[in-house]
């Protein structure tokens, strides 16, 4: 098994007879890692899977244009946000609700159900504390909460600054505490 080199990655990805083996790497490297951060948007496992495909298309696609000021990671990380950004929204659509309203528990509803969910009582009250955020709190929370990531990375993905998405984060923080207060 080759050691995944992000430099010379990269370097592969901007030439026609190396880039198709490069992606592969790229997508063996970060499937999983992409995956849950995509999963934790969409709740679902089936739609996770769907918004990852979406992902690394878009990524071949525009691999182009990636011109390395960023790592690889931040630059697949913001198109994978801005997919499960846009897939909540058309599924919001589809939906007809917010959010905010009952349409939050219409992503959380069939998760007890989901051969993929093992979690327990808590876990799924987590998750209807969670999709009842507005969006951008909802990727804030989860960015910081699941995966620890510094605000300076969730900065440099999101395009937003660190106090505000200190902000961000400490409001879905406060709502979700409501949230367990008022569910109790």
């Amino acid at each position: 098994m080759k050691v995944y080199d992000e430099a010379t990655i990269v370097e592969q990805l901007h030439h026609q007879a190396t880039a198709r083996e490069a992606f592969s790497r790229v997508i063996e490297h970060y499937s999983s890692q992409l995956y849950w951060h995509i999963r934790r948007l969409v709740i679902d496992h089936d739609d996770a899977d769907d918004v990852l495909q979406n992902t690394f298309i878009k990524a071949w696609t525009n691999i182009d244009n990636f011109r390395g000021d960023a790592q690889l990671m931040t630059w697949l990380y913001k198109i994978a946000t801005n997919e499960s950004i846009t897939f909540i929204n058309k599924k919001k659509a589809r939906l007809q609700a917010s959010l905010d309203d009952e349409g939050a528990e219409a992503l959380v509803a069939d998760l007890e159900t989901d051969k993929w969910f093992d979690g327990d009582d808590l876990q799924v009250r987590l998750l209807h504390a969670i999709a009842s955020l507005p969006d951008k709190q909802r990727v804030v929370f989860t960015m910081r909460y699941y995966e620890e990531m510094k605000y300076e990375q969730m900065s440099e993905i999101l395009g937003t600054s660190v106090g505000a998405l200190k902000a961000s984060y400490h409001h879905a923080v406060k709502k979700i505490e409501a949230f367990f207060q008022d569910d109790d």
